[in-house]
């Protein structure tokens, strides 16, 4: 297995998103400084440099697939979010959500009921539902706490909101409360399994806890180097990977779930900044403070199978839609996507 350049951008501060547009065409890059450049996969021609958000870009999200036209969505120091036509390379619209920065955004595309997609959004204690025209469809009323973190339901049924003290989960369809979960300790991220079996929080105390919604089940596990701030789920959703040291920690989620099992642990030298399982196949991509990227198989007697040295810390991986591609980005404002290759 060999990680190989294929190209490479600098941009005008670190990387603080990276997000693939749902058909693998483009990749859209945010500096922490505001500016988004939106590169052509082909080649990393730079087609648009957009403005973003004064003072500050802070996360990006795509309209997921199936919409009649690709939308890039952006949240900012501003306290607005921001929707992009990016084939003009244009701003079509804003959804102002008050003074707090937009820190979190996550796509639901429906459910059985035939709900639409929706886009929230999360800026300190406030979190709204926004339709892809902009305009929006609820606010709720404000979170006990800064909201932390958000994870969108993969079925598309809710949204998990999570704050120091607890996490909510609401419904996508008609934005009542479904459950509310407590903790009590900050929480700084939050994932679903594919399956939309298991939630799961990475914590400051630190650990990482487990739920089943469905099962009104909770596990815990604890005795982490420092705060859990990266979490991932591998597709089949057997593999469940979280940083919180030097070593990427990898559990096993079946049957019961992992609690009271031994995990895998994936050295690094340095504290692990990122994980990032593929869409659709087994490998792990991890990083480290050091600036080593490494691609994993977990389920391998010798899980390590590639290892690649940056000039400086990824801040951001993301895998392309297809797997092909893997995007890297660094605390020195420079996007790298690398060909996975067998």
């Amino acid at each position: 297995m060999q990680l190989t350049k294929n190209w490479a951008a600098v941009l005008d501060d670190y990387i603080i998103d990276l997000a693939w547009s749902p058909d693998g065409a483009h990749l859209a890059a945010a500096s922490a400084a505001g500016p988004i450049s939106l590169f052509a996969t082909a080649g990393g021609v730079r087609a648009h440099e957009l403005p973003g958000h004064d003072n500050g870009t802070n996360c990006l999200a795509w309209q997921p697939s199936g919409s009649a036209s690709q939308i890039l969505t952006s949240g900012g120091q501003d306290g607005a979010v921001k929707f992009w036509d990016p084939a003009a390379g244009q701003h079509t619209g804003s959804s102002p959500l008050g003074s707090a920065w937009v820190e979190h955004l996550a796509w639901t595309t429906g459910d059985q009921r035939g709900s639409g997609s929706l886009l929230w959004a999360a800026a300190g204690r406030t979190l709204a539902a926004i339709r892809p025209d902009g305009t929006i469809a609820h606010t709720f009323p404000p979170a006990p706490k800064t909201i932390t973190a958000m994870a969108a339901q993969p079925a598309g049924g809710c949204v998990a909101v999570a704050y120091f003290g607890g996490v909510a989960l609401w419904d996508a369809g008609d934005f009542v409360a479904q459950r509310e979960f407590a903790y009590a300790n900050g929480i700084h991220a939050l994932v679903w399994s594919p399956d939309n079996k298991w939630l799961v929080s990475g914590n400051q105390d630190p650990s990482v806890h487990l739920w089943i919604p469905e099962q009104e089940v909770e596990l815990h596990m604890s005795g982490y180097e420092s705060k859990v701030r990266y979490l991932a789920f591998d597709h089949s959703s057997r593999w469940l990977a979280t940083s919180g040291g030097r070593d990427a920690c990898i559990w096993d989620c079946t049957g019961d779930g992992p609690e009271g099992r031994e995990p895998v642990m994936l050295p690094h030298e340095a504290p692990v900044c990122a994980v990032s399982f593929q869409h659709g196949h087994g490998l792990l991509a991890t990083a480290s403070q050091d600036g080593v990227v490494q691609l994993w198989s977990p389920d391998r007697r010798q899980p390590l199978r590639a290892t690649v040295k940056m000039p400086a810390a990824a801040t951001r991986l993301a895998w392309s839609p297809d797997d092909r591609l893997l995007a890297i980005g660094s605390e020195k404002g420079v996007v790298y996507v690398l060909n996975c290759e067998a």
